[in-house]
């Protein structure tokens, strides 16, 4: 597994990590056992980053892992996420601090998550979501910041809203917070263009989520693929899409050769192979799923000419239920 200095922490942590959404809530038939096998599989074997949220199956998520780390005996990197208290994704920037992260809030969801967890200290707090105009009103900060002289979090950071990575240029500009936590991948490359190059020059660390859009860059959706109701995908990959996701999927096979074995590896190593990514968080439920994705991580990164091709697959688009409204 090789490792990356998350921005300005000066920590090391595996470039690739755990993310848990998948194994908290809203994707369908939940498997507890399976999920601790994932993650003991995970921290057996190198990664040493792992991220989730309070909101995750409502504290779930985070009791698994909290599990996971009793039961290996290991310490890993921990970040997790406060939701907005008024409930809306994205970040609505005309929303009152009051209503999203007032201080009483803050505290109190970083106390339940540290309790779920079963640690004393959260390395990483991030904001689940962000909008910069909420950069006129600190209380969100101040409420953080005690947190970390009170010796519960370590460092904080900023989940952005889905597909705009320029609706936190402004924070990351401030140097208040240590991380971004941003949607990069071979469909989405929009954060290359001002985010990235902002975190590179102030020592941002970079989160990079969605790696796989949801699914779709596993490259094993059909166009006749279907969901059951407690999987949120029904709305994101709608029958009416598929047959335009699955083809422009199948002309990104061009990745896959000797050293590439699989889809999901080469969309990995997309994200990687741009040098302000800190660590890449795929979604795992599964040990074929870790196996599959810490392949990726061998120092091979993407050839030039490969990264190239690539920018013609970029593919804007907001596939996202707008939660909240």
């Amino acid at each position: 597994m090789q490792t990356r200095t998350f921005g300005r922490t000066g920590v090391a942590v595996s470039e690739i990590g755990h993310g848990t959404w998948t194994m908290g809530s809203m994707w369908g038939t939940k498997d507890d056992e399976e999920a601790l096998r994932s993650l003991r599989h995970s921290l057996e074997n190198g990664v040493s980053f792992i991220d989730t949220a309070l909101v995750y199956g409502y504290g779930h998520s985070e009791k698994l892992i909290g599990q996971a780390l009793r039961e290996t005996g290991t310490r890993p990197f921990i970040a997790t996420k406060i939701p907005p208290k008024n409930g809306q994704w994205p970040a609505r920037p005309y929303a009152a601090m009051d209503e999203v992260f007032p201080k009483d809030h803050i505290i109190s969801s970083t106390e339940k998550s540290l309790q779920n967890l079963g640690v004393d200290t959260i390395d990483l707090q991030q904001l689940h979501v962000w909008t910069d105009p909420w950069l006129k009103d600190k209380q969100w900060l101040k409420a953080l910041e005690k947190l970390k002289k009170q010796g519960k979090i370590r460092f904080i950071g900023v989940s952005i809203n889905d597909h705009d990575p320029n609706s936190a240029l402004e924070v990351v500009a401030s140097g208040l917070i240590d991380s971004v936590q941003v949607i990069y991948n071979i469909f989405d490359q929009s954060a290359e263009e001002k985010l990235f190059p902002l975190c590179q020059q102030k020592n941002i660390a970079v989160i990079a989520r969605v790696p796989f859009d949801e699914g779709s860059l596993t490259g094993t959706l059909t166009t006749t693929a279907t969901f059951p109701t407690s999987d949120w995908r029904r709305l994101y990959f709608m029958p009416e899409r598929l047959p335009e996701i699955c083809e422009r999927v199948e002309k990104l096979k061009f990745l896959i050769r000797e050293e590439i074995t699989s889809l999901p590896q080469a969309a990995l190593k997309f994200i990687l192979s741009h040098p302000a990514v800190s660590t890449v968080i795929p979604g795992m439920r599964k040990i074929k799923h870790v196996d599959d994705c810490l392949k990726a991580s061998d120092g091979i990164l993407l050839k030039a000419g490969e990264l190239e091709a690539l920018k013609q697959h970029a593919w804007p688009r907001n596939f996202y239920p707008q939660y909240g409204d």
